[in-house]
């Protein structure tokens, strides 16, 4: 700029800088502050963001908020209608703190709560207004005794029975409900008739809270635990069989996934881990279905610990996967006259796999039987033997030692053509990855198996009992119809 004078040093590579002057302390401040408004407000964009993506991407979530805002506005009523407060009293927010606490994303959750709750409170209730009676008896010297060592026994207990992993699964709640119940009904100061209001009031306070939750909960947009877990089983299969197609695709370099872009081919290979960690997901969902009432094609006394049994099998067959996936990545790669040796039957049998998970996952879907899961599994087994024999007919003077290859490069042996030999080191991911294609196969029998189990439980129907069914309901409407024209002919005459 004119008027402005630049200070200037000369590099030891010939270039030039400028010299910047000196900034001051309120600039130095005024820039660090600065800095710190911009990221903060950049932060909060993302964090909009994020959230906005998350509500697009699953609306149902956006709906639960406004099912709790809906609840909480609700039975924030007790505190402005007069009559209903001076009903209640100051014990209105225990209404209030039960929305809170209980109100679940799911149905089944929300029920596990509210049943839990509810149960452990009438019965903490009871016991420790039986101990408070019986305290009260012994007289002022015993009194403490009897409180304080029932608050031990009783609490020991519940705490106990929480490590037993059948009453940890399905009541856990509700044992940290019923001490603190029992703990504040028995060691409270209040005399026996006083005790009984505030417990009838508090009782029906939290009935208010919780039949209000389940109202709630199941009237609108109701999102059902079974139909979550349900969903989440067919697409694990579905994620199986595409990364297992995509994986052996890959491996030997099959043109198919070459249109594929990037990132979705890394979505693709990348489905199975989210198999591998879905056990705890599926352990609670379980748990909450079977809180849940009949709904949609569930029936009452669904087996839902079934898809335990199918997600154990799949996450066992994702393990296969995730071994096989380091076959690509191996720095010992082998010789390609030896892939294509074995390319077509290793990507018949991943194809093979591929439609038993898929076809699997059609089956879990329509709630029916397939008639094509034994032919699928019986080419897919078919496919195996193909891949044994592939590997029998491998030539045994392709397959050298380790010191015939080395003893050749320094010409001790005969020459030997490297075109079409290799050595047992690059021999050994071959049979690593033909290994893996068979025990893959083996457990995707497994699944097939716990399917199997699954629509004998649940009475899935096939295609030819559903035709049948189909028939009959037309044959009786048809019937229907021909008694009703031929009443109304016979009113006519």
């Amino acid at each position: 700029m004119p008027g402005r004078m630049e200070w200037r040093i000369n590099a030891s590579d010939g270039t030039s800088k400028v010299l910047d002057a000196r900034r001051g302390l309120a600039a130095k401040i005024w820039q660090r502050v600065h800095g710190w408004v911009l990221g903060f407000v950049i932060n909060i964009w993302k964090f909009l963001v994020g959230s906005w993506t998350i509500g697009v991407a699953e609306p149902k979530k956006f709906i639960h908020c406004l099912k709790v805002g809906v609840a909480l506005s609700t039975v924030s009523l007790f505190y402005y209608m007069r009559p209903v407060y001076e009903a209640v009293g100051g014990n209105a927010m225990w209404a209030i703190m039960t929305v809170v606490v209980v109100f679940e994303y799911t149905v089944g959750a929300t029920l596990y709560k509210c049943i839990n709750r509810a149960i452990a409170t009438i019965v903490a209730g009871s016991l420790g207004f039986g101990i408070h009676w019986i305290a009260s008896h012994c007289g002022h010297k015993y009194e403490p005794t009897v409180l304080g060592a029932s608050v031990f026994v009783f609490a020991s207990a519940a705490t106990f029975s929480r490590f037993i992993p059948t009453v940890k699964a399905r009541f856990d709640y509700g044992a940290m409900i019923f001490i603190l119940t029992f703990s504040f009904v028995s060691l409270s100061g209040y005399r026996v008739d006083k005790l009984i209001m505030l417990a009838h009031t508090r009782a029906s306070t939290i009935a208010i809270g919780t039949s209000l939750c389940i109202l709630i909960c199941m009237l609108f947009w109701p999102v059902w635990a079974g139909d979550q877990l349900h969903r989440q089983t067919i697409s694990n299969l579905q994620k199986l069989a595409c990364s297992l197609e995509g994986y052996v695709a890959e491996y030997f370099n099959n043109g198919e996934i070459a249109n594929i872009a990037d990132e979705d081919l890394a979505k693709k290979l990348q489905g199975y881990k989210c198999v591998l960690n879905s056990k705890a997901t599926e352990e609670s969902m379980v748990n909450f279905a079977r809180w849940e009432p009949a709904h949609g094609h569930f029936h009452f006394g669904y087996p839902w610990k079934q898809y335990l049994k199918i997600g154990a099998s799949a996450r066992n067959c994702a393990y296969c996967i995730d071994n096989l996936s380091s076959c690509i990545d191996s720095e010992m790669q082998v010789p390609e006259f030896l892939k294509n040796h074995i390319k077509e039957t290793c990507t018949r049998l991943s194809f093979c796999s591929a439609e038993v998970l898929k076809e699997l996952a059609t089956a879990i879907k329509m709630g029916r039987r397939s008639s094509q899961t034994n032919f699928l599994v019986d080419k897919m087994n078919c496919a195996v033997e193909e891949l044994h024999d592939a590997i029998k007919s491998l030539p045994y003077q392709i397959i050298l030692s380790p010191q015939t290859v080395e003893g050749s490069a320094e010409g001790n042996t005969e020459k030997i053509e490297k075109s079409n030999k290799a050595s047992v080191l690059e021999v050994l991911p071959l049979g690593t990855l033909v290994t893996l294609l068979i025990e893959t196969a083996a457990r995707v029998q497994e699944i097939v198996l716990a399917v199997d189990n699954l629509a004998h439980m649940a009475k899935f129907k096939t295609k030819k009992e559903e035709k049948s069914k189909e028939n009959l309901s037309s044959e009786s409407a048809n019937e229907n119809s021909l008694v009703q024209e031929s009443m109304k002919t016979f009113e006519k005459v």
